[in-house]
């Protein structure tokens, strides 16, 4: 498939910065900034509802099918916690943003969430989850993983920056 811009997959823990990172490069470059979460809900992409986590649980079908025509043009930066139901074909480039546990813990704490989901998402962070399932799912293939760290807004620059060179020398 040929297409003239990339698709960039941002992902990482909940409360790494996401979708503060895809927002400001949406902003920089051309790329579309497609937040998954707020897709999932708006068009009801899930099929039941954890109570004690207090989210959705999506169906990796039902938002795939609704990513894909999205994703066929390119442009796109795809801002969501998950990537092992991607299709390899419609990505150029993995981000996966870390932070330090610590950050990560006083983020989560002002997003009011619940004890559980904190606790749950910092050792997720610690046993690096999202790089892990990112590695698993595209090391065979031809796609750059950048493990990225995005604690200060240096990092987040220095990040953004490397992310628009990709953009720019894209072809």
């Amino acid at each position: 498939m040929s297409r003239s811009k990339p698709n960039i997959l941002v992902t990482g823990t909940p409360g790494v910065g996401k979708t503060t990172f895809c927002e400001a490069l949406a902003a920089a470059t051309s790329l579309d900034h497609l937040e998954v979460s707020k897709i999932v809900r708006e068009k009801r992409l899930y099929r039941e509802w954890d109570d004690e986590l207090d989210c959705s649980i999506f169906d990796e079908e039902m938002v795939q099918d609704a990513l894909e025509p999205l994703l066929e043009p390119g442009g796109c930066v795809v801002d969501f916690h998950s990537s092992s139901f991607l299709d390899e074909s419609l990505l150029d480039l993995v981000v996966v943003l870390r932070v330090d546990t610590s950050t990560l813990y006083d983020r989560l704490e002002k997003r009011h969430y619940p004890e559980s989901k904190v606790k749950q998402n910092v050792e997720a962070e610690i046993f690096q989850s999202c790089l892990d399932e990112v590695r698993e799912v595209f090391e065979e293939t031809d796609i750059q993983i950048w493990e990225m760290p995005h604690d200060t807004e240096e990092q987040m620059e220095a990040a953004l920056e490397r992310v628009q060179e990709f953009t720019r020398t894209f072809a």
